[in-house]
């Protein structure tokens, strides 16, 4: 019982580590003692109310070891405070009472040698600290059990049977003190052990995120794969990626799942083997692919092996090159319109001339020839002015510089062609509809090319309908910009074909150039303006013109109603 009674501190401390988040200052005890004070206090009266006597001359009591201890561990006032604790329960449970008892019980004597310890004990190393304690508990056990036979017969020279009980009294004394001080600088190393292990997990945590942010702002997609091709990791970007395929999906349904099932089917099968060859390998793979009308450059490399030996994964990178593909082919096709000035410029007065000359010859020749030779000469001179409107498109193509443009009204240039445009659809037997916005504001454009641009959308228009068609021209106003639509009702364009129709040469016409929507699209961008197209096969195609509304224009237009 008075084992238990000694050893009670002892889980009332640990309990208040484990409810506590204390930490030690350079890996010494913490300043704050008064839990451990307090827990010394009550097993201190534990020990008394349990107290004795063993052959009614030895007093057999414990408290001893806990008011040492909590001696040694408090600071100066906490310290003066127990040892009078100590000495007030001794007082008043000690057994036989009396002052000499009452000095030897407590080891009064040993306070001095106690409070010159405190600080060398504080600093000291575990098996320091526990010789300390022996150092002066030993002695005060040694008087307790000794110095009562000096007053009176010894119970020990009769008995070596309660001699034995008494030496082992004292021994387990002496071990409980030095258990008790492993036992308290254990569970402060491991409180702080622990404590460094939260502040290690939270500073890794921390990096973790850290990366993780890093990681989602790089505009690139990033996702890690473990060694089996099971998805561990991704950023934002890859799953703004994955949902660009499917919008449903979740950051839960990809993490854990196999790369290859999150890969739709319409990927070359080779691809997907060249990638599992390389993780097998362990090697780096490198490949751009199209898949879903996109395109991706994909890079994926083995990650260094962890602590341990346990794979480390790899890390796949997925680029999005989409608009760098379409920058690119914009490039070619300016470089192409490039081409096409310098052969313009070249050819034009190499070729024109010499056809003027000959078209000139020919018109006498026919005055001269028999009527019914009108025919072939007609034939000829119409190829020599087709082949003269091709060297006109060759330098409307080419233009490079600014269009002079006028503020007008685009109402104005369109009601100009509008008999033009009803005469062709009488020959084929079509129709002409337009809807023209009242509120269009006045624009900044060049009549002429402007003009070269309807004629051409509209008879491009024509030219894909049958008989009964309708060729719709319409104006309106969306946001700040204000749009001119043609639409037909033609056999439309297959969607294959729609992204190469602004491509010089590109014809779908078995007599085409090539360059009439070039033409148009360069006739609108000096403009500020642009081209978009809609077509559904079998309903038809509208082509719609951007021109940006000017604040001038909007001026003139105000002072004009005005």
């Amino acid at each position: 019982m008075q084992i238990m009674s000694a050893c009670s501190f002892l889980f009332i401390f640990q309990w208040w580590l484990n409810q506590s988040h204390m930490v030690r200052k350079n890996g010494k005890f913490p300043d704050d003692q008064s839990f451990l004070i307090l827990s010394c206090a009550l097993s201190i009266v534990c020990c008394m109310v349990l107290s004795t006597t063993l052959f009614d001359a030895v007093y057999l009591n414990l408290a001893i070891i806990p008011a040492y201890i909590g001696i040694l561990y408090a600071s100066f006032r906490p310290g003066i405070s127990l040892a009078v604790f100590f000495v007030l329960c001794t007082v008043l449970f000690s057994e036989p009472p009396g002052f000499s008892n009452l000095v030897l019980n407590t080891g009064v004597l040993m306070y001095p040698l106690l409070f010159g310890m405190v600080k060398s004990f504080k600093n000291g190393e575990l098996m320091d600290k526990i010789s300390m304690l022996c150092g002066v508990l030993f002695p005060s056990m040694l008087f307790i059990v000794l110095v009562p036979t000096m007053y009176g017969p010894s119970p020990y020279d009769t008995n070596p049977q309660e001699m034995f009980l008494v030496a082992l009294y004292l021994f387990i004394a002496v071990i409980l003190g030095g258990s008790f001080i492993y036992f308290i600088e254990t569970a402060w190393d491991r409180v702080q052990i622990q404590e460094q292990l939260k502040g290690i997990s939270e500073k890794f945590e921390w990096q973790s995120e850290r990366l993780q942010q890093i990681t989602n702002v790089v505009p690139v997609s990033i996702m890690s794969l473990d060694d089996e091709g099971y998805v561990t990791e991704l950023n934002e970007y890859m799953l703004d990626l994955f949902r660009q395929h499917d919008p449903q999906i979740t950051r839960e349904a990809i993490v854990g799942q196999k790369a290859e099932r999150l890969i739709r089917k319409d990927i070359d099968g080779q691809i997907i083997k060249r990638m599992a060859d390389s993780a097998i390998h362990k090697q780096r793979y490198n490949e751009k692919f199209l898949y879903d009308s996109r395109t991706y450059h994909v890079f994926s490399a083995p990650l260094q092996q962890e602590l341990g030996g346990s794979p480390g994964g790899r890390v796949l990178v997925v680029q999005d090159l989409t608009e760098e593909e379409k920058f690119r082919s914009e490039l070619d096709n300016v470089e192409r319109l490039t081409l096409v000035g310098q052969m313009a410029a070249g050819i034009t007065h190499e070729i024109r001339n010499p056809m003027a000359v000959v078209r000139g010859f020919l018109q006498l020749m026919r005055e001269k020839s028999p009527g019914e030779m009108d025919s072939y000469y007609q034939i000829v001179m119409e190829e020599l002015d087709r082949a003269n409107g091709i060297i006109n498109d060759f330098l409307s193509l080419a233009q490079s510089r600014v269009s002079n443009k006028e503020t007008i009204q685009l109402h104005h240039i369109i009601e100009e062609l509008s008999p033009l445009l009803w005469a062709d659809a009488n020959l084929r037997g079509q129709s002409v509809e337009l809807r023209l916005c009242p509120s269009l504001p006045l624009l900044q454009l060049n009549p002429r090319e402007i003009k070269q641009l309807i004629l051409n959308l509209a008879r491009n228009g024509m030219e894909a309908m049958e008989p009964k068609g309708v060729l719709l021209l319409e104006t309106r106003i969306n946001e700040d910009k204000a749009e001119l639509i043609i639409r037909d009702t033609g056999s439309g364009i297959p969607q294959s074909q729609l992204d190469n129709l602004f491509v010089p040469f590109f014809t779908t016409k078995s007599q085409g150039t090539g360059l009439g929507l070039p033409l148009c699209l360069s006739i609108a961008e000096r403009h500020n303006g642009g081209i978009t197209v809609e077509s559904q096969e079998g309903e038809g195609t509208a082509f719609t013109v951007s021109f940006p509304c000017g604040q001038e224009g909007g001026e003139e237009a105000a002072a004009a109603k005005e």
